[in-house]
């Protein structure tokens, strides 16, 4: 069974830093492509970086380039989004996502994506 769980979410300043976690189970996780994903109260989910954990390409939305780095620990099936200089407009659910490399298409399309975690609240005050 594949399991993505989030986990490091919480309230921080702007200015601020968080590191969120990824833990992935149930699947060859070289394979795969991980997505962080984000939904602010009334708006649609927005993809916001990417890992293949096989080669360990990266991509990042526009808004957080500069400021927030992914990365993978394959031993331990693991991915991070470490998240600087926070923003009020960063505040949202964030989640993981999973979908095998070949089946990969645009990175940021949530339809992309067949195996979701249930989403780690960040919460940044002004």
């Amino acid at each position: 069974e594949v399991q993505l769980v989030e986990s490091g979410g919480g309230l921080v300043q702007a200015g601020g830093s968080l590191r969120l976690s990824c833990a992935a189970s149930g699947f060859t996780f070289e394979d795969y492509v991980i997505g962080w994903f984000r939904q602010a109260p009334g708006k649609e989910r927005e993809g916001v970086s990417c890992i293949a954990s096989g080669d360990g390409s990266t991509y990042y939305t526009d808004s957080v380039k500069g400021r927030f780095t992914i990365s993978a620990d394959n031993a331990k099936n693991t991915v991070y989004l470490q998240m600087n200089s926070l923003k009020p407009e960063d505040t949202a659910v964030y989640y993981c996502a999973a979908e095998h490399i070949k089946l990969m298409g645009t990175w940021y399309n949530v339809d992309e994506y067949d195996y979701w975690g249930r989403g780690t609240l960040v919460t940044v005050s002004s």
